[in-house]
């Protein structure tokens, strides 16, 4: 990669690097914005009853916010007859575990939801070492109607071996999913993302925000980290963008 690069002297390096740091600022001060204007999206209030499996038993959603005012859900891809979580949830996980006892000192609770039953989230959930709080939404519809797994009525049929992840197969034929806004064809039954919630005085329940695709980069910080190294991401030439990632007990090494 060096014989590639331009190599400058210390002076030349720090005007390019000014350089860079003037456009760095300017894209902090817009993220700033957005994020002040994704605080400011109207709400919708959540009527619909969920009922979710935890470690204590049955909770309702107002249960999941543990006697705090916000709450955000990781939506994990674990369906009810894959062995292991998705590899990348897996990631994601991996990043906020740690998270998450200082959100709860904001006022904010985080777990994670998947439809897989509870006893396999929770001997998967012990062979990565997570503390954080996982449910599971298998009785509900919960998953449905945030738009991250597909309905049965669409995955009927034998799955077929995947060419994506080893922990599970695809779907038998493609689903129409209504993800990230749009409708989008999937192979997969499960998708990744992430919603927010917040609940009032009065127990009522607003949803404010979900995101999916590109926008769980925010919750990613080993993506930042690796976007500031030279090679960057380094997936050009991968069969997929992930293709080189394992679950963080199965690296060969």
């Amino acid at each position: 990669m060096n014989e590639h690069h331009r190599v400058v002297t210390p002076e030349e390096w720090l005007k390019a690097r000014l350089e860079l740091l003037a456009k760095e600022k300017e894209f902090t001060r817009l993220r700033d914005q957005l994020s002040q204007q994704r605080r400011e999206l109207p709400w919708e209030r959540v009527d619909k009853k969920y009922e979710f499996d935890g470690s204590s038993g049955k909770e309702t959603l107002v249960e999941l916010f543990d006697n705090r005012s916000q709450l955000i859900v990781y939506h994990f891809m674990f369906a009810p007859d894959w062995d292991a979580g998705c590899r990348g949830c897996s990631w994601w996980a991996d990043n906020f575990e740690r998270n998450v006892v200082h959100l709860n000192h904001r006022d904010i609770t985080m777990v994670a939801i998947s439809r897989a039953p509870l006893h396999k989230i929770e001997e998967f959930k012990k062979r990565m070492g997570w503390t954080f709080k996982w449910y599971s939404s298998g009785g509900c519809d919960f998953n449905y109607d945030y738009c991250v797994s597909v309905r049965p009525e669409q995955s009927a049929g034998e799955k077929i071996n995947s060419p994506l992840y080893e922990e599970h197969k695809m779907l038998p034929r493609p689903a129409t999913l209504f993800y990230n806004y749009s409708e989008t064809e999937t192979g997969l039954e499960e998708l990744p993302g992430f919603s927010v919630f917040f609940k009032d005085g009065g127990g009522n329940i607003f949803h404010t925000y979900s995101c999916y695709q590109r926008g769980l980069d925010m919750l990613n910080a080993g993506y930042h980290l690796l976007d500031l190294v030279p090679k960057g991401r380094d997936e050009e030439g991968l069969p997929h963008s992930m293709a080189w990632l394992r679950h963080r007990d199965r690296y060969e090494d």
